[in-house]
C-alpha cells in the first residue's frame, strides 16, 4: 500500500476510520526525511492493513502545530486513535518492523484502562 498525504482536511477522517495509522511528519527540504522516505515506503509495503501516511510540515503548519512537531522526522504511530508512539529521527528499518510489530501485539483494552487510570479516571 501506498503512503497517503494527510492534511488538515483528511486527518482526523484517516486517523478515526482506520485501526493503526503510522504518520510522518516531513518537509522537503529535510535531508533525513529524505533518506527515510525509502525505508516508510517499503515498510508500507510489507504492512496491510497498516495506513502510512505522510504529513509535509511545510504546507501543513497547521497540523503539525497541533502535534507540537518541533524536530523532523518525526514518527507518530496511532492505533485506535491513541498515540502508541511518537519520535523524532529516521529510524533503521528493523526499529521500525520492532514498533510496528509492538504496536500491533498491543492488547488496546489494556492501554485504555491504564490511561484512564494515568489520567485519573479510573473506572471501578
Amino acid at each position: 500500500m501506498a503512503t497517503i498525504e494527510l492534511t488538515k482536511d483528511n486527518f482526523e477522517q484517516v486517523v478515526t476510520g482506520s485501526d493503526m495509522v503510522v504518520v510522518d511528519f516531513w518537509a522537503p527540504w529535510c535531508a533525513p526525511c529524505r533518506s527515510f522516505a525509502p525505508t516508510y515506503e517499503a515498510a508500507s509495503e510489507r504492512h496491510e492493513g497498516v495506513v502510512f501516511a505522510k504529513v509535509n510540515t511545510e504546507e501543513e503548519q497547521e497540523l503539525a502545530a497541533a502535534f507540537n512537531i518541533r524536530s523532523i522526522p518525526t514518527l507518530m504511530l496511532f492505533r485506535e486513535q491513541v498515540i502508541l508512539y511518537a519520535e523524532p529521527g529516521a529510524l533503521p528499518p528493523p526499529a521500525l518492523e520492532e514498533i510496528l510489530t509492538k504496536a500491533k501485539s498491543l492488547d488496546m483494552e489494556s492501554v485504555r484502562k491504564e490511561i484512564a487510570a494515568q489520567s485519573g479516571g479510573e473506572e471501578a
